[in-house]
């Protein structure tokens, strides 16, 4: 088997309803722009406040995604 190398890079995605919808929502953008993502792991969860309320969930997601040569 060929050697592989997968560059890892990291996305924040936003949702006004959950984490796990916050997080779906990165990678689905990811995955518009880039091929062959491999692996997503959420790192991070936070809210955006305002006027002391819940406005937004946050998910720090890092994907990876395989590198391809030339043939």
């Amino acid at each position: 088997m060929p050697e592989s190398v997968y560059k890892i890079i990291e996305i924040v995605g936003s949702s006004p309803t959950s984490w796990e919808e916050a997080a779906k929502a990165a990678v689905e953008m990811a995955s518009a722009s880039l091929k062959d993502l491999r692996v997503a792991e959420v790192t991070k969860l936070d809210l955006k406040i305002e006027d002391g309320k819940v406005a937004a969930y946050r998910a720090r997601v890092n994907v990876s995604f395989k590198y391809v040569g030339k043939e």
